[in-house]
């Protein structure tokens, strides 16, 4: 299967640099977004940057590259091509908003004082992308939750975040509500978390990262039902997407009803839900999976998907701490 991968890869660059002028190029940005859109990072890194160096000024195919450096967690590379993006196009909101999340994610994994440079740099970007778009919820949503965790020194404070959630609440009433609720889950405020998260559910919400995160959440929390609000948010807003089904089969393990229903859409989600990089990674179905047979007792089956989880994803915490507390037998 690899060889075969690796063969379609090859025979693709082909095409895409043989193909004759700017059908090349358009050609090399949509094989590049599609394997990004997959969430093969390093074949739409490699098609990729055979575009860029055919068509430098190209901001779009550099915005590309940021996200699948990111998705391929390599950080320095993200911060190059964020920075090369916006160079090209320095009034782009979305340019902004991703070279502010490389900084982000750079700033993640450095020491702590090479972190603090750049979680300034990242908050700069954002409210870059907000000022430039005020509906670039992603980049306003990112803003919210830096303002709510950083301390003062690197720009943060909730103060900071207050205006633009109350802004949020005017442009979409359950982006609003979201951030809200996200403030107030940093701030260890679970009550009130609670209750800007189920506004959000019931303001007709359509974004499914947003509800993603909500769902998480309140399994987190134990809430089953609020849950299923959220499962029945996400096919309500796009009742083809799987995420919604997901969420489902969460809720029902959560409260121990429908097993053998969402053992159905895990494995279907496993083996025939395309990968995309805004689902949920296998690695979280495995966990569910893992989940679902500790409710039926079946530890041995559960610890094999928690296993299973960290084979796709050593850093997973939730598999980590589900494994250890079951021990090894």
């Amino acid at each position: 299967m690899r060889v075969c991968r690796a063969l379609l890869a090859a025979l693709l660059l082909y095409v895409v640099v043989h193909a004759p002028g700017g059908r090349a190029q358009e050609a090399s940005l949509e094989a590049g977004r599609r394997a990004y859109e997959s969430t093969d990072y390093a074949t739409a890194i490699r098609i990729l940057n055979v575009a860029a160096a055919q068509e430098p000024n190209n901001g779009e195919i550099q915005l590309l590259l940021t996200k699948a450096y990111l998705g391929a967690e390599q950080f320095n590379a993200a911060e190059k091509s964020g920075e090369r993006a916006v160079a090209i196009d320095p009034k782009n909101s979305e340019y902004h908003n991703w070279l502010g999340q490389a900084y982000g994610g750079k700033a993640d994994h450095s020491s702590m004082f090479s972190a603090y440079p750049l979680a300034r740099k990242t908050r700069k970007e954002l409210a870059t992308a907000v000022q430039f778009d005020e509906r670039n919820f992603d980049a306003a949503q990112h803003l919210v939750e830096y303002d709510c965790t950083a301390p003062y020194f690197v720009g943060g404070g909730e103060e900071k975040a207050q205006p633009l959630i109350q802004k949020l609440l005017t442009l979409d009433a359950s982006q609003g509500h979201y951030a809200a609720g996200n403030c107030r889950r940093l701030k260890k405020d679970f009550a009130g978390a609670d209750a800007e998260f189920i506004k959000a559910l019931e303001s007709h919400p359509k974004s499914l990262d947003n509800i993603e995160e909500i769902a998480g959440y309140f399994a987190n929390r134990g809430s089953a039902e609020r849950v299923l609000l959220a499962a029945d948010a996400a096919e309500a807003a796009a009742p083809a997407d799987p995420r919604g089904q997901f969420f489902r089969a969460m809720g029902w393990i959560v409260h121990g009803e429908k097993l053998p229903d969402a053992e159905k859409i895990l494995l279907n989600y496993i083996n025939a839900v395309p990968r995309r990089p805004s689902y949920p990674g296998q690695w979280s179905a495995h966990y569910w999976l893992g989940q679902l047979y500790e409710k039926q007792d079946n530890l041995a089956a559960a610890r094999g998907e928690y296993r299973a989880a960290l084979k796709l994803n050593a850093k997973y915490k939730r598999a980590q701490d589900a494994l250890k507390q079951l021990g090894k037998s």
